[in-house]
C-alpha cells in the first residue's frame, strides 16, 4: 500500500492557507484529510490556546513547553494517515521566534521521514494581509491596523518570521493567484517534479543555543515522561 501524499502549507495568518487547503480537497483526486492550526485550536483546552497558533515574539513562555508537543502529535497523526494511504493537506504557521528557539520545524520534518511531503510557502504581501485582517476584524479573531497603528507589531512579526529559513519545494502568492490557481500550481509541481526535498533538508537542521551548542528540540513539562 503506497503512502498518501502530504502537503504542508506554511504561511502567516490570513495569507490564504485554509482556502488553498479547501481547494485541494475539492479539486484533487482521492481522499484528502485536512489537519492544521484551526483544527488543533478546536481540540486544545481553552486555557492553553492558541496552542500551535502562538504568534512570534515570546509573549507566552508559560505555554511554550506545550507547543512542540502539540506539533509533534499533529505531525505523528499526519504520518499515521499517510501510512494508511490517506492524503493529507496541513495549513500551519511555523516560526521559531519564541522566548527561546524551539527547533519545531526540523523536529516535525524528522517525524515525516520516508513519506512523500511537499512543503509549500504561502506568501502574501503585508498590505493584503492587513486588508484581510480588517475585513475579519469584527469578530475579534485577528489583530488589525488602525489610524494610530496601521501595521501592528504582531502582524509585522508574522511576516518576518514565518518564512524562516525559507526552504520550500514551491511558493505561491495569494495576492496574485486565487485558491484554485494555487492548488493547480501545487498539483503541477507534484506531477511534473522534481522530487520534493525541502523536508529532507529541514530534517537535517537543528537549532543551536546562544553558545553554539546543539540543544534538545523538545522541552519537558513537569510530570511528563519521554
Amino acid at each position: 500500500m503506497a503512502a498518501g501524499q502530504i502537503i504542508i502549507l506554511n504561511g502567516a495568518p490570513r495569507s490564504g492557507k485554509s482556502s488553498i487547503a479547501a481547494a485541494i480537497q475539492d479539486m484533487f483526486d482521492g481522499v484528502w484529510i485536512n489537519f492544521g492550526v484551526d483544527a488543533c485550536a478546536q481540540i486544545t483546552p481553552p486555557r492553553l490556546r492558541p496552542g500551535i497558533g502562538l504568534r512570534p515574539g515570546g509573549e507566552r513562555p508559560d505555554l511554550e513547553a506545550l507547543v512542540p508537543r502539540i506539533y509533534a502529535a499533529l505531525y505523528d497523526s499526519i504520518a499515521a494517515h499517510s501510512r494508511l494511504a490517506l492524503n493529507v493537506v496541513t495549513d500551519v504557521g511555523h516560526h521559531d521566534a519564541y522566548s527561546r528557539p524551539l527547533d519545531i520545524l526540523s523536529d516535525c520534518a524528522r517525524r515525516l521521514a520516508g513519506l512523500p511531503v511537499l512543503f509549500v510557502g504561502v506568501r502574501c504581501p503585508i498590505e493584503v494581509i492587513l486588508q484581510r485582517r480588517s475585513a475579519s476584524g469584527a469578530d475579534g479573531a485577528y489583530v488589525s491596523g488602525s489610524v494610530g497603528d496601521p501595521v501592528p507589531l504582531p502582524v509585522r512579526r508574522w511576516q518576518e518570521e514565518v518564512h524562516r529559513p525559507g526552504i520550500y519545494d514551491l511558493e505561491v502568492d495569494t495576492s496574485r493567484q486565487n485558491p484554485a490557481e494555487c492548488a493547480g500550481a501545487i498539483r503541477h509541481r507534484l506531477e511534473a517534479g522534481p522530487e520534493p526535498l525541502a523536508f529532507r533538508k529541514l530534517a537535517q537542521m537543528r537549532a543551536r543555543d546562544k553558545d553554539g551548542n546543539q540543544r534538545s528540540p523538545m522541552p519537558r513539562l513537569p510530570g511528563w515522561k519521554t
